[in-house]
């Protein structure tokens, strides 16, 4: 497991963008002035918190549903012995958005996002086709909107 190190810039970038990021003509510049910096720094910084873990994602998050698609959380009961390569077969899709190892019986969790909710249906039958596993597709009765935050 890598040491992740970040200054206080860092933390500063990380908290003040998690609640969103600047519509503007220069958004980087726009972060930058928050914090008395300039554009390539806040740049620089964020892909090195990417390039070092620190950060899995930086990017919108859209509502695909709202957009004509559709999302559904998916698993897998996976041998212990073909989990590796059952990974990559599942990741190699472009339509996995999240992959997760569980300690469960369905031990690999995973996020569809598709351009079209009869794409799913596609999505999962190509994986069980490949890997010669039962998707188990869990789609969402309900949203919630919980607005998580992890401040550091």
């Amino acid at each position: 497991m890598n040491d992740i190190t970040f200054d206080d810039l860092d933390r500063k970038i990380i908290n003040a963008l998690q609640g969103g990021f600047p519509v503007s003509d220069d958004p980087f510049g726009e972060v930058a002035s928050w914090f008395d910096t300039d554009r390539e720094n806040i740049i620089s910084r964020i892909k090195a918190l990417l390039d070092n873990g620190a950060l899995s994602r930086f990017g919108p998050l859209f509502n695909s549903e709202r957009m004509g698609g559709a999302v559904t959380l998916a698993a897998l009961k996976v041998p212990n012995d073909r989990f590796e390569e059952v990974t990559k077969l599942v990741n190699a899709h472009r339509e996995v958005a999240h992959n997760y190892a569980r300690t469960h019986e369905l031990n690999m969790w995973f996020v569809l996002a598709t351009e079209t909710p009869d794409q799913i249906a596609r999505v999962i039958e190509k994986i069980e086709a490949e890997t010669g596993l039962h998707v188990f597709n869990c789609p969402k009765e309900q949203e919630y909107f919980i607005g998580l935050r992890l401040e550091i």
